[in-house]
């Protein structure tokens, strides 16, 4: 009897074994898969921090993260990438919606063919129509209206947005509702991402317009060569300059008063929320009931010194 019991304990913990290693490799044979495709391009500091963020998510879920960006500003390459991700059958899509035209379609694709799409940065107000879950981002109109309202109560009568990426549906935005800030007040300078070409640009567009003194940039992009020109001409305290995102050269001229704000939309959580939100999604059938506001808000000198420490994590 005793050796009986002995073999039938010794059975059960066998099966027991072999039942959790199937379990654990049926579970790892499960780790979701997910892909993030984007429109910034890698010289870009503002998506390096997007890319930290659903890497981070990733890793605290166990899913697997693809991230696929083109190497310049290009709606008909991003179009080709969405695609290629789609045909991938991920478990799950992000992607910052830039141009409807363009991408809209694709996404549709994507939800007819059964994979949940969560756009982040851009796009927020029509992706919904081609079937995103939801968007994780903010309103780049209503962000660009409050950056004129802003330089309003600092006492500057007429501005100008510059914008970068021409096209760029979410940079539009900004711009359009710059200029709504100002009530027509304002003009939208159009540019390259080149730095050389913005830093002569805004010089040479300054010099015709001697009654603009507001500047408002779209990103790290076109700051840093902003900042850089007002430095070489002593102009910093003539304009009041503003930017979108944060970057370390931002949150540098921030902390010297160079800079008299820059917009934060926390794009550290445009990149980990989605991938959390997917996983719950495909796991267990959650998701947030809207889409959520990861901005705006506005960094200044009085608080950039709080935030330089996220930044050189990565994070801000």
């Amino acid at each position: 009897m005793a050796r009986l019991s002995q073999w039938f304990l010794a059975s059960v913990a066998t099966t027991a074994l072999m039942a959790g290693a199937a379990q654990a490799q049926e579970t790892a044979q499960e780790d979701n898969r997910f892909v993030m495709v984007t429109h910034g391009v890698p010289s870009d500091p503002f998506w390096s921090v997007v890319k930290n963020g659903a890497e981070a998510a990733a890793d605290l879920v166990g899913a697997e993260l693809e991230y696929r960006a083109p190497s310049t500003f290009d709606m008909a390459k991003m179009q080709q990438l969405v695609q290629a991700a789609v045909a991938s059958q991920p478990d799950g899509l992000i992607l910052s919606f830039t141009d409807e035209n363009a991408l809209g379609s694709v996404v549709q694709d994507a939800v007819d063919n059964g994979i949940p799409v969560i756009t982040i940065n851009s796009g927020g107000d029509v992706a919904r129509d081609y079937g995103a879950r939801l968007h994780v981002g903010q309103s780049e109109y209503e962000a660009g209206k409050q950056a004129a309202e802003r330089m309003q109560e600092m006492g500057v009568e007429k501005g100008v947005c510059v914008n970068h990426e021409q096209g760029n549906q979410g940079l539009d935005q900004r711009c359009d509702g710059f200029v709504e800030g100002f009530d027509g007040n304002a003009e939208q300078l159009a540019t390259t991402y080149d730095p050389t070409n913005i830093r002569n640009a805004i010089i040479a567009y300054l010099n015709e317009n001697s009654d603009v003194r507001g500047v408002l940039t779209l990103g790290a992009l076109a700051a840093d060569p902003m900042i850089r020109a007002m430095r070489e001409q002593g102009a910093t305290d003539m304009f009041t300059l503003g930017t979108f995102d944060l970057s370390p050269g931002i949150l540098e001229a921030l902390d010297a008063g160079e800079l008299d704000f820059a917009i934060d939309q926390q794009q550290y959580m445009q990149g980990y929320l989605p991938v959390i939100f997917l996983d719950q999604f495909v796991k267990n059938g959650l998701l947030p009931a809207g889409d959520v506001a990861t901005g705006p808000g506005f960094v200044t000198q009085e608080n950039a010194a709080q935030v330089i420490e996220l930044s050189s994590q990565g994070i801000r």
